[in-house]
């Protein structure tokens, strides 16, 4: 599987390069816009630059560059992993109309673990259909996105179970909590990976669903995963969940 891959030069671009090599795989070019007038013959600023041929595109950049990415896929018929979270509501209605034209992966966490805690939460939430659920992230200092797109994908999970349930993010004031709130609270401190708790409450009980991330690799990892699960998808929007029933 030869790999085109962006934010090459941040901290996630380097796990990714580092597990397509594990896996055995190729990257064969790279983006990122802190390249230099120097760079190699397979290193560029904009992806839309790019004279070699890939599998797939796997972007951990920055929300922002969500146009640039799709418009490259559907010019050259690349599926793309977008793992970059943050995504506006316009850039979210950009990947769904690119989906039409090629194939995109578009998740709010890489994370297999992740993937199925969501599954056990909304199992749960269904079994105990009046308890309070509230959500909590934390993330290191430096994460600009708040609540985190795994936050998101947590509380849709909820939502499957509970359509009637809305967000109510940062919680302050005085007001009483309403039967259909599910709190999201986020953190952000030193340099932890993430940490996501579900709690799901009644008045004589409490489940705590929990995961944590110890190193940024298991993104990468994840990323591999999905990456080799597109190669050869026709177009339309997949997420973890096909890749987990694939």
């Amino acid at each position: 599987m030869k790999v085109l891959v962006v934010g090459a030069l941040g901290i996630m671009g380097g796990h990714v390069i580092n597990a397509v090599n594990r896996a055995g795989h190729e990257c064969v070019a790279y983006v990122d816009v802190k390249y230099a007038e120097d760079a190699m013959a397979n290193e560029y600023t904009k992806i839309a630059d790019v004279k070699e041929k890939a599998d797939v595109i796997i972007d951990f950049s920055f929300h922002g560059l969500t146009s640039e990415i799709t418009e490259y896929a559907i010019k050259t018929g690349t599926p793309a992993i977008l793992a970059t979270t943050g995504q506006t509501d316009e850039e979210k209605k950009i990947i769904k109309e690119a989906s039409k034209k090629v194939g995109i992966f578009y998740t709010g966490n890489m994370s297999v673990g992740i993937a199925t805690l969501c599954d056990v939460v909304k199992r749960v939430v269904a079994v105990f259909p009046d308890a309070d659920v509230e959500i909590i992230e934390t993330h290191h200092n430096r994460k600009l996105d708040a609540p985190s797109g795994t936050a998101k994908m947590l509380f849709d999970a909820v939502k499957e179970a509970r359509p009637s349930a809305y967000a109510n993010q940062g919680r302050n004031g005085l007001c009483k909590r309403e039967k259909d709130e599910v709190g999201i609270s986020s953190i952000r401190t030193g340099n932890i990976v993430g940490i996501h708790e579900v709690i799901i409450g009644t008045n004589t009980e409490q489940i705590t669903l929990k995961h944590e991330a110890y190193d940024r690799a298991l993104f990468a990892d994840g990323a591999i995963k999905a990456a080799e699960f597109m190669c050869g998808k026709s177009a339309g929007l997949y997420t973890m969940k096909e890749l987990l029933k694939g």
